[in-house]
């Protein structure tokens, strides 16, 4: 996995992510709204800590989402063939606030 801020300008921050095919995200939560915009890559899986059913997600490039805030914990899995990519804005209420809260 590769997760490489590409700006950072107070309170919004700009993050590039990559997964390899079978590579997943860190467990983590997600307590701000963000844009994503799908760079490549075919299927997603969301899976979530609490042993609720995972989603499986067809994914193509260009394909742009606004996410809501969520207090779930859950992370992303590559299930796909094709490397994914991901650009997000994350709109922070504070310059220092941490855009994802990894859950070990």
């Amino acid at each position: 996995m590769t997760d490489e801020i590409v700006l950072h300008h107070e309170t919004t921050m700009v993050r590039r992510l990559r997964l390899a095919p079978g590579e997943a995200m860190p467990w983590h939560r997600d307590p701000f709204h963000r844009v994503a915009a799908v760079l490549s890559g075919d299927i997603l899986s969301i899976e979530y800590r609490d042993g609720g059913e995972s989603q499986r997600i067809q994914i193509t490039a260009g394909q742009v989402e606004w996410e809501e805030p969520s207090a779930r914990v859950h992370r992303a899995v590559n299930v796909g063939k094709q490397p994914y990519e991901q650009v997000t804005v994350f709109l922070l209420d504070r310059a220092d606030a941490v855009p994802q809260l990894t859950e070990e």
